[in-house]
């Protein structure tokens, strides 16, 4: 039976409301908020998955590694 290297992607995504000077600040503060574990994305957060064939794995890779 083939085998075949596959990929998953989640993508998580969460809105937050933050005060700041201009969108360079924002993002600072956001990201320290994260940083920080003021806001954690879990399955809540779900938006989407995708599932990707990266490549099909010959016979010969298989004994090469």
């Amino acid at each position: 039976m083939p085998k075949y290297k596959m990929e998953i992607t989640e993508i998580l995504q969460h809105t937050e409301i933050i005060d700041a000077e201009n969108q360079e600040e924002a993002i600072r503060k956001l990201k320290e908020k994260y940083d920080d574990q003021e806001i954690i994305l879990d399955s809540a957060n779900h938006v989407s998955t995708e599932f990707h064939v990266l490549e099909k794995i010959k016979k010969r890779d298989l004994y090469e590694r």
